[in-house]
């Protein structure tokens, strides 16, 4: 069964290192946390808000050769009043034995808030 897994994160500037780092450790703890492998992942899209301009986040898990083959497709993020600023969101579609109560998002450090109704299951 193809399942969304949900995740996002904050940086604390617009920096092309800084965005990649956090991309990536997003991504792996999505992996991680839901027992992922390459071959599970079906796709990943990202959105970022509008003042992230420094890089594509994808090039972060593109450089990575065990994920070079994965699709994965940036877009902006819709810009709404008071929402989350350098915000990096991503779902990865992938093959899981988990149900949807199951799955564990992943939201690191300040992107918790985004979620609080999963409080039990995000991870911080």
């Amino acid at each position: 069964m193809i399942r969304g897994i949900r995740g996002a994160v904050v940086v604390d500037s617009d920096e092309a290192l800084q965005v990649k780092k956090a991309t990536l450790e997003l991504f792996e703890a999505i992996m991680e946390k839901n027992l992922l492998n390459v071959e599970d992942i079906a796709a990943v899209f990202i959105t970022l808000t509008p003042d992230i301009q420094s890089v594509f986040p994808a090039e972060a898990i593109r450089e990575q050769e065990k994920f070079r083959y994965i699709p994965i497709l940036c877009a902006q993020e819709a810009q709404v009043a008071g929402g989350l600023k350098r915000c990096i969101r991503i779902m990865v579609l992938a093959n899981t034995p988990f149900d949807q109560e199951t799955v564990r998002h992943v939201y690191l450090g300040e992107a918790k808030n985004l979620r609080r109704d999963l409080l039990g299951e995000v991870e911080s």
